[in-house]
């Protein structure tokens, strides 16, 4: 059995917020967990969040001795979006493209992405064969199930003017969570909305992106699929058994596509590390143990 979990024996690691200009002179704010002089694991989040969706993951993974990375992506959280609010696919890979380079020494890092995140690191992988040395990607393939990503946009397009305080956007969440016991509290919402001048709080992510992923997200996975048929290094699915984004037949697909690959499952929806990080953490430590080099604090 593999332990990802801090310890009360274990100090809590250092975490540094640090930002980086891409290319075409976006902002992008990323968190480090740790050691810089560790294996590092770099983390892409989905569509809609940001890089504090990884933060309990991070950081069990950081006590355990990894250098682990995470940040927003280009319109959301803290990073910028571009000038123009145009947004194109080839960006967001570039950007992921640089935080890797950056992130190591020598050893590629390990990527993990969810959703958005997932599909970003397998073109990133594909054109640049040794940025990453593995990939866990979180409940997404390269062919996904529609009505699964309808009801994501859906749930974001539904409160175009915001809310009035932290309770509404509270009421607003559980509704479209009702499996999670555990309610928003105002500090946990305050990484997700941003207070605007008409004393309203929005969502943190631009919402000229909602426009570009409903238009662009279905000719997309083709470019995907060849990208999946390219990977060579070693992979993991970790799927949700509750959700709509994939399915079985999505994950057959995959497999196909990448018969290397690895698959399992924890008993969650589509937001698997916020369902249930504990499992997920479990599937991602006994992953990485397999990997080396790996840290001499993650034993079996």
């Amino acid at each position: 059995m593999v332990t990802v979990a801090a310890t009360a024996d274990m100090p809590a690691p250092r975490v540094r917020t640090t930002y980086r200009v891409t290319h075409d002179g976006v902002r992008l704010a990323l968190d480090r967990y740790g050691d810089t002089a560790a294996p590092t694991i770099v983390f892409a989040h989905g569509f809609g969040q940001t890089r504090h969706a990884w933060d309990d993951t991070a950081l069990a993974l950081a006590v355990q001795g990894w250098h682990c990375i995470t940040a927003d992506a280009r319109g959301h959280g803290e990073s910028g979006a571009p000038a123009n609010g145009d947004y194109d696919y080839a960006q967001f890979i570039d950007d992921l493209i640089q935080i890797a380079r950056d992130a190591t020494s020598g050893v590629p890092p390990i990527l993990v992405g969810a959703s958005m995140g997932g599909l970003i690191g397998l073109c990133a992988q594909a054109l640049h064969a040794r940025l990453f040395r593995a990939l866990i990607l979180v409940d997404i393939t390269p062919r996904w199930e529609p009505a699964g990503v309808a009801r994501i946009l859906g749930f974001m397009r539904a409160y175009p003017d915001g809310f009035a305080d932290y309770a509404e956007a509270a009421d607003a969440i559980a509704a479209y969570l009702p499996h999670r016991a555990e309610r928003k509290s105002p500090e946990q919402l305050r990484k997700l909305l941003v207070a605007h001048a008409d004393g309203r709080l929005r969502w943190h992510w631009d919402p000229r992106l909602l426009d570009y992923i409903q238009t662009h997200s279905d000719a997309w996975q083709t470019a995907i699929a060849d990208a999946a048929r390219r990977i060579d290094v070693p992979t993991l699915l970790v799927s949700g058994a509750r959700s709509d984004v994939v399915s079985d037949a999505t994950i057959a697909e995959f497999i196909e596509l990448v018969p290397h690959a690895r698959h399992t499952r924890v008993d969650a929806t589509h937001m698997v590390a916020g369902d249930a990080n504990s499992a997920f953490a479990q599937a991602v430590g006994e992953f990485l143990c397999a990997l080396s080099p790996a840290p001499v604090s993650l034993s079996v």
